[in-house]
Formats: structure tokens, sequence, C-alpha cells
């Protein structure tokens, strides 16, 4: 095994995204969601669209690039990237994402801010999606995931963030959220929190958090 090489090739692969416009017309702001491990687009949307006010939104939900099988329901769910070809697979979704997200805008009547939204293992794409050269955000809001480590002071955006986390939540904790707050801090990035009560998931709490946040940006 000694020998043996690995060989890295460029292909190419087709992605989706889900887009709900404002009514035939009319402008609105965007905003773009990320799902989590285990997720699709579709299970994003229907948390999204319980956010008070959302109908006001364009809303485009992107959906990872590697799909597998939920091995219990059966359903199609996907996930961001695995430990392997880590680097390659963050350089490929965040193309991917910008292709996505102008697509989208090409499809839309678009006016005001443009937010990202993450979710778990769709917050750190949100947040490099957000930071990408060439990327059109104003906003992340980052519920149940951390800030990726690769992006640094000098990064160069001076985004708002509304960053939520569940009391009881076992993989985005306390202590995890307060070194992204300072992380966040040091790429000049305005910070709101809202701790709830609950788990690694949404919670009414939550939605009401980013119906003002997102009610703030349009003001």
């Amino acid at each position: 095994m000694k020998d043996l090489q690995t060989v890295n090739v460029e292909a190419t692969v087709h992605g989706r995204y889900l887009m709900r416009a404002v009514a035939t017309g009319e402008v609105a702001p965007l905003l773009v969601g990320f799902h989590g491990y285990g997720e699709n687009a579709g299970r994003l949307y229907e948390s999204i669209i319980e956010i008070p006010g959302i109908i006001e939104w364009n809303v485009v939900v992107v959906q990872a690039l590697h799909p597998f099988y939920n091995t219990r329901t059966g359903e199609v769910v996907a996930n961001w990237m695995t430990k392997l070809d880590r680097e390659v697979a963050i350089a490929d979704n965040v193309r991917y994402v910008g292709d996505a997200v102008a697509n989208a805008r090409s499809r839309l009547d678009i006016a005001g801010p443009t937010v990202f939204l993450g979710f778990s293992q769709g917050t750190a794409m949100a947040y490099r999606a957000a930071v990408a050269p060439g990327s059109v955000c104003d906003a992340v809001i980052a519920l149940a995931g951390d800030v990726p480590a690769e992006i640094e002071p000098g990064t160069g955006t001076a985004l708002r963030v509304l960053i939520g986390c569940g009391e009881s939540d076992e993989w985005y904790d306390g202590a995890k959220m307060e070194a992204d707050l300072a992380r966040l801090r040091t790429l000049g990035a305005d910070v709101e929190t809202c701790v709830f009560e609950g788990g690694h998931e949404w919670t009414p709490r939550f939605r009401s958090a980013c119906r003002e946040f997102l009610g703030g940006l349009r003001a």
C-alpha cells in the first residue's frame, strides 16, 4: 500500500435548490437556506416557512451535493462533506453555492438584504458562502452550528449575525457559542444571540428571534 497514490479528478455534477418567490410583480429581500446533515432542502424549507413574516421574503434552499438514503425511512437526504478530501469538497461546495445563488437571483425580483441561514452542518456552509469572494450577503442566521475553522481574521466582511443555541443542545453548546462570538467579533461581525429552551432543533422562540432579526435588517 505504500506505493498507492490518491488522485483527485474534477467532475461536473448537478445540484438543486428549492425556490419560493413572493407574489408576481413584487420585489422582496432574499433568504438562502442550507440544511443540516442527513436532511434535504425540502425539510429545511418546511422549518423556514414557519418563521413569522417570511411570506414577505423570497426563499431559496440549496441542497447539498452528496445524497444518500436514510436507511430507516428510505428518504433521500444529503450532506455537505465528510473528512475525506475535505479541502477539495469545501472549494467545490463554495463554488456550487455561488452558482446556485447567482442562478436564483437571475430568476427573482430582489430588493433589500440577502441573508444566508444555516442549520447544524449547514451553518458552516452558510458562513463559508457568506464570506466567499464575490458573495452578495448582508447577514447570517446560524442555528446549532459553529463557525468553520478556516474563516480567520482578515477574511473580510462586516456581517450581521444571529446565533441560535438550545440550552440542552449536546452538539452545539454554550461554550461553543461563546467561542464563536469571540471569533466573529475579530472578523468585525455584529453578533446577536438567541439562547432558547430546547436542543438541536428549531423552536418557536428561535423563529421569533429570526422574525425580529430579519425585520431589523429591512428597517
